[in-house]
Formats: structure tokens, sequence, C-alpha cells
């Protein structure tokens, strides 16, 4: 084989070598859906129509709180008037009976950066 094929063969090893490597990294989950994965996903899930014990989340930011059709939400979510802002969800994913009392969700994200990280990601799930 001559110098000059094996420079176009090694090229063309390096090139589908880093095309692999930049599919797996597109493939790879976010911190956000790994975190929502871990802390969430028992309850919820993203697709809309598949209610878990809690809500599907498909398009839940922006959205108005105890909207999400064919879930029986609380009624004192119902009547909590919040829109689930960026803000609002890192509140309420806090706390979720200080800042809704009554409300059907037990489990908050006690940790910030988490709650960052998850609200990103439901953030990325737009209808």
């Amino acid at each position: 084989m001559s110098h000059t094929s094996s420079r176009h063969l090694l090229a063309l090893s390096a090139l589908i070598a880093g095309a692999c490597a930049s599919s797996a990294a597109l493939a790879a989950p976010t911190q956000g859906e790994t975190l929502f994965q871990q802390r969430c996903a028992t309850c919820h899930t993203i697709a809309p129509g598949a209610a878990k014990m809690g809500p599907a989340l498909k398009g839940i930011v922006g959205s108005k709180a105890a909207a999400v059709p064919g879930y029986a939400f609380s009624p004192a979510l119902k009547a909590s008037g919040l829109t689930w802002t960026t803000a609002n969800l890192d509140k309420y994913l806090a706390k979720p009976t200080t800042v809704v009392p009554g409300t059907k969700m037990m489990v908050g994200v006690p940790d910030a950066a988490q709650r960052a990280a998850i609200i990103s990601y439901l953030s990325t799930q737009a209808n």
C-alpha cells in the first residue's frame, strides 16, 4: 500500500471514529434527563396520555397547573392558579406541600442544582 493510500485510510478511520463518538455523545442522556429518570419517573412520564401516579409532563413548562387532560388533580392544585414557569416549578419541586398545601405530590427535590437540571430537561419537552 502506498504512503498516500495509508494516509487516506488513516484519515478515513479517524473520520469514522469521530462520527461514531459524536453519535454516542448525541445519544447520551443529559444530566436533567438522567435525574428525571432517577427522581421523577416512578410517578411521572413525559409521554402525553400516559399518566402514572402523577400526570404526564410533556409540555408542562409554561402550562397552567392542573391542566393535563386525563389526570385527577387535587382540588388544592386546581385552585392554585399557578402557571408552571421555571421559577414556580423550582419553588414547587423544592417543597410541593409548602407551595400548594393539599397537593398529591409529597416528594420534592431539595437540591437546587438537581431541580435546575430537571427543569431544564422538562423545558426541552415542549408539545
